[in-house]
């Protein structure tokens, strides 16, 4: 496997283990008039980024890569940052759209390694996830009007 479409996929895997663990934390926590709405969407995009986090392990093992596994080391590879403590609903929804398109250019990246490594299954892979994510930012970023 190229080893800079190794280092990019676990980076890429990295984002998506820090924004699950962001979206529980805005899952739990968000307040507002909004509350039954965002509670479950929030609850829809972390289910989301999980199936997405294992799809793209289960991807780098496939490819004889090694998929990074500690939170610890999620935490060094990732470009997304943890949530703080503050925030209410506006905020919560700002950060997932700008984690969301973050997210969206790394994989878009990721995806032109795996084009140029002619490796079309992988490339496929980030594809659909940039379609999905897309989507998303198009709902939260109406939610925000």
């Amino acid at each position: 496997m190229n080893n800079n479409l190794h280092h990019a996929m676990n980076e890429q895997l990295s984002n998506w283990a820090v924004l699950y663990v962001k979206l529980h934390h805005f899952h739990w926590y968000v307040k507002g008039p909004h509350f039954p709405t965002l509670h479950e969407k929030f609850e829809e995009l972390y289910d989301l980024a999980a199936e997405k986090l294992d799809e793209l392990a289960e991807r780098i093992l496939t490819i004889g890569g090694k998929p990074l596994s500690t939170m610890k080391e999620y935490l060094e590879h990732a470009t997304l940052k943890e949530a703080d403590q503050g925030g209410n609903e506006a905020n919560m929804l700002q950060l997932a759209v700008q984690d969301l398109q973050a997210l969206v250019a790394g994989l878009q990246t990721t995806a032109k390694l795996a084009e140029e490594a002619g490796d079309d299954a992988t490339t496929d892979l980030f594809v659909g996830q940039i379609g999905e994510l897309q989507k998303q930012i198009w709902l939260l970023s109406a939610t925000l009007g």
